[in-house]
């Protein structure tokens, strides 16, 4: 099976086309688990031998989402053993994993919401370059609550400043086009017009957001712009982009959108995927009323 790797990942990349991230995560499981069998070295490969090595990461502190994820990883593994022949059959078909707890994800408050993107706003009066970029990442990943890898992902073509509309391509390369604000348009001219062009460079290309060197600003590099501007906001609890697409999200339900809109805007796959947000709203009111209400 080991052997099997580099044409699993091949598989993994061009005909699931999975991102470089689930790739490296689908070959992290597959190695593990392949690791754990050799160890055994117990026979055929069972269902039962499934479930140890489950067990065995549960023993190991593995959380119900870290197994829940890791199930649907093994499960795509010996699918695909089963169908290349490298197995008679494939006895992932039946593993099961834990139920994931569903837990709230954390949001801003919408004075926090405000306060954050205002301070974003603040700094790129400066026109320092670098300010200009960060009030964009602020204002865009709140107005649209798109992924950080699909932020990364924008092209000077992908976006439509006269209509407000940017095209992102998410999980599956599926794209989508998704509408912003005033203030995140103003953002992204300010950006493109007279911070950009400061840092640019031949290695650029098209890309909207560029690192200091001139290189496509990377998941990494967001991720610490939001911590670091979210930080500066007394009262705010600490996220990165993707907390910013859960404020997103919650605050769209909250003003009235309907469910299957914010679907696809978030680009989800599932309305189930969806719905955990208005477990978000419902829970804020049941706060708002518990602390208002006389009889509550």
């Amino acid at each position: 099976m080991e052997s099997s790797l580099e044409d699993y990942a091949d598989y993994l990349a061009y005909a699931r086309r999975r991102s470089p991230h689930t790739v490296r995560a689908y070959l992290t499981d597959a190695r593990s688990f392949i690791e754990f069998v050799a160890e055994r070295g117990d026979g055929p490969l069972t269902l039962i031998v499934l479930r140890a090595w489950l067990a065995h990461q549960s023993a190991n502190g593995a959380a119900r989402t870290t197994l829940a994820r890791r199930v649907a990883s093994i499960r795509t593994f010996t699918a695909w053993l089963a169908k290349t022949e490298r197995l008679p059959d494939d006895p992932g078909v039946r593993l099961q994993g834990p139920r994931p707890n569903r837990t709230l994800p954390p949001v801003l408050r919408e004075n926090h919401a405000s306060a954050l993107v205002a301070a974003a706003e603040s700094g790129a009066r400066q026109e320092d370059p670098m300010a200009l970029r960060d009030r964009l990442i602020i204002e865009l990943l709140y107005a649209t609550g798109i992924r950080v890898s699909e932020l990364c992902g924008i092209d000077i073509p992908d976006l439509d400043l006269s209509q407000c509309l940017v095209r992102v391509t998410g999980k599956g390369d599926k794209q989508r086009t998704v509408p912003f604000g005033l203030p995140a348009r103003d953002a992204a001219k300010a950006w493109i017009d007279r911070g950009r062009p400061e840092i640019a460079t031949a290695k650029s290309g098209d890309a909207v957001f560029l690192g200091a060197r001139g290189g496509r600003l990377d998941a990494r590099q967001v991720r610490t712009v939001v911590h670091e501007a979210i930080a500066a906001v007394p009262g705010a609890p600490d996220m990165g982009p993707h907390g910013l697409r859960h404020t997103a999200a919650t605050h769209l339900l909250e003003g009235g959108a309907d469910l299957r809109v914010v679907q696809e805007l978030l680009g989800h796959a599932s309305l189930a995927t969806t719905q955990i947000y208005t477990h978000v709203s419902v829970a804020r009111l049941r706060a708002v009323h518990d602390q208002a209400h006389p009889r509550a």
